[in-house]
């Protein structure tokens, strides 16, 4: 029997504020001692009360729109009850019944569309770190604002599934509502995913896979989970609806506990933080400021003709992708020599870490043409490419690095036609010009190699190869 897999995600997307969701306390918690960012109210101390972030507010609203969503005008709190040590309140404050984003989609680079239930703004947890017999609480992430995004179970591949993920971590990242750093818990994904014999009508039963952090394990995960679910139905097992984990050292996945259901956490209205209500000019005010998103820049990029892996590698650092765009305004041609430039040098291994400001928009635009107008070899102009990433170089232009580090190519005909008489003179190449001479083409290698080793490789190979051409004529 065959069978089809279904998958829907959540994805907690902590957003980049510079406070909390409901204090002013700092929000980047990134490099800081367990507890040090915490207002009284992550203590949950007797008196305190939340205070809403407007910020947070329009960065979900800039996430909505990213995502094709319907903003909810009137949007309220409601408190989530569960008693765990990461929460001292005993209660989250979320939205379950009118969340501030609503139905949307989300094309994906293959063409295909996942649909948007909706996303809810919420306050973050905290982080539990567990050891033999005891276990380390850190509050610095709680109250961190977040927004849930909830998709349909349009997902049929553990594949669509990590390029769903992909993809909206690049729309949070183009449009700056968080900074997507998956290693610290920017973006969290659960995987919900159940198997059913192909064609039936009815899900099968769901199962919850939490907290993963990486794309490669979302695929992972899914791949394992519906081998799991297979098998254990085809052994006449009953499936039950539970959260499992992930690991990626075993490959696996494990039961934690049961699944919840919304009666258990008991929602009941938030009484200390009244309704967000926005305006339809608030919502046109942040649309009019939305920047072009991956699907623009796919649109606009197709003219590149670039391959798959170098448009995906490129789209994934929004500034590079602004910096192509601003080239391809110039010329098709300059942009698809950067666009190689930046998906095969600067985004190698070895320089992913660089400072992709560094390079400017007309430095990238200059050096290209140095190229496309033979001033650089091909060698050459990846050569200072890479010159113009060094934090040592930042106050030289390409010509002045390429002069730097003698690579411009010579053009002067009067200069090479004197080296080519020179090297056409020697006894070793005189049997090359005859074969040339008699029309045997392929002997020009020969002379055109010996002609830039006496220019000390800067002669012009083209324009080397028509001198040689008409002096043999």
């Amino acid at each position: 029997m065959k069978y089809e897999m279904t998958i829907g995600i959540e994805c907690h997307v902590q957003l980049n504020t510079k406070t909390k969701l409901f204090s002013g306390v700092n929000n980047d918690a990134v490099d800081k001692e367990p507890n040090e960012c915490c207002s009284p109210g992550n203590y949950a101390l007797p008196g305190t009360l939340p205070v809403l972030n407007k910020a947070a507010v329009e960065k979900a609203v800039r996430a909505g729109l990213a995502m094709n969503c319907e903003i909810g005008l009137i949007s309220a709190f409601e408190r989530k009850h569960y008693f765990y040590p990461d929460l001292p309140s005993g209660y989250q404050i979320t939205q379950m019944f009118h969340p501030i984003i609503g139905a949307g989609s989300v094309e994906l680079p293959d063409g295909s569309v996942v649909r948007i239930e909706h996303a809810h703004l919420e306050e973050d947890a905290g982080k539990l770190t567990h050891f033999d017999n005891y276990s380390l609480v850190d509050l610095n992430r709680a109250g961190t604002p977040l927004i849930e995004i909830v998709s349909m179970p349009d997902i049929h591949s553990e594949v669509q599934a990590r390029l769903y993920c992909e993809e909206l971590h690049r729309l949070m990242r183009y449009v700056d509502v968080s900074n997507g750093n998956l290693y610290h818990g920017n973006m969290r994904f659960d995987v919900n995913i159940s198997v059913a014999p192909a064609g039936s009508e009815k899900l099968g039963t769901r199962v919850e896979i939490k907290n993963l952090n990486s794309f490669k394990s979302i695929e992972r995960a899914a791949q394992y989970e519906y081998g799991r679910q297979i098998a254990a139905l085809e052994n006449g097992e009953k499936l039950i609806q539970e959260t499992r984990g992930w690991s990626d050292d075993t490959g696996k996945t494990t039961g934690q506990r049961s699944k919840e259901n919304a009666q258990d956490y008991r929602y009941m209205p938030e009484p200390d933080v009244p309704p967000i209500v926005l305006t339809d000019q608030f919502v046109q005010d942040i649309k009019a400021e939305m920047p072009l998103l991956p699907g623009d820049y796919r649109k606009l990029f197709a003219v590149m003709n670039l391959d798959e892996s170098e448009m995906t590698a490129i789209l994934n650092y929004p500034l590079l992708t602004e910096r192509l765009a601003a080239v391809l305004k110039a010329s098709t041609a300059l942009a698809v020599r950067v666009a190689h430039w930046f998906s095969g040098l600067l985004l190698a291994e070895e320089n992913v870490d660089k400072d992709f400001e560094l390079a400017t928009v007309a430095e990238l635009t200059e050096l290209s043409e140095m190229v496309e107008k033979n001033e650089l070899s091909s060698t050459a102009g990846k050569e200072v490419f890479v010159a113009l990433y060094d934090a040592k170089n930042t106050e030289k232009t390409p010509r002045a690095l390429a002069k730097e580090m003698n690579l411009l190519q010579e053009n002067d005909e009067e200069a090479l036609v004197q080296i080519i008489d020179e090297v056409l003179a020697t006894a070793e190449c005189a049997k090359a010009a005859e074969d040339v001479k008699k029309g045997e083409m392929k002997a020009i290698g020969f002379l055109v190699g010996q002609v830039m080793k006496k220019s000390g490789g800067k002669a012009n190979p083209g324009t080397v190869n028509q001198l040689i051409k008409q002096r043999l004529a």
